[in-house]
């Protein structure tokens, strides 16, 4: 079963969180919700989260991947905070997968991990990326999968379960959910 971290900071994108979570969960992955501080997390539109726990207790070696939502302050919440960044340098040595999502993938560039990559963000931040922008829903490249925002959430939680899962459960979760309806 894939075990992912994913990271909660105050200011956080509901949609980018939950979603992912949500279709994480749906694909039977052990998603570990942590956040910053003891207590109930508020996202950028004041829906507060009850954390699985606190960051200290994520450890690159027990996961096979860290996903950061994006928000605003949230994803500038994430970049303040050493344990985050600390996480992210355990996970890329480890060569484990690292996700982020609209303004998160900036935390990605300023700190180096996009250097020789592509990888896409929320219009707002393509000059933070670079080179490395491509503007597509998702980006796949490397260890790295990225994705513009609120409403590429499922493609960017469907990238996941590709890599960490299994296409079919993917293409079943798709079905499922209603994703191909024309309705």
């Amino acid at each position: 079963m894939a075990k992912i971290a994913l990271i909660l900071a105050d200011g956080f994108e509901e949609i980018e969180a939950l979603g992912t979570v949500d279709i994480l969960r749906r694909a039977k992955a052990d998603v570990f919700i942590a956040g910053l501080k003891e207590g109930a997390v508020s996202s950028s539109r004041g829906v507060r989260v009850l954390p699985d726990g606190l960051i200290d207790s994520v450890n690159a070696d027990d996961f096979d991947a860290i996903v950061l939502p994006g928000g605003q302050p949230g994803a500038d919440n994430l970049n303040a905070d050493s344990r985050v960044i600390d996480l992210l340098y355990s996970f890329s040595e480890k060569g484990k997968l690292i996700c982020a999502i609209c303004a998160a993938p900036y935390i990605l560039a300023e700190k180096g991990f996009l250097k020789g990559k592509k990888a896409t963000c929320f219009p707002s931040y393509a000059e933070v990326l670079g080179e490395s922008y491509i503007e597509k829903k998702v980006v796949e490249d490397g260890n790295i999968i990225t994705s513009r925002g609120p409403a590429t959430a499922p493609d960017f939680a469907f990238a996941i379960v590709d890599r960490l899962i299994d296409k079919r459960i993917t293409d079943t979760l798709k079905k499922a959910m209603l994703y191909y309806c024309g309705c």
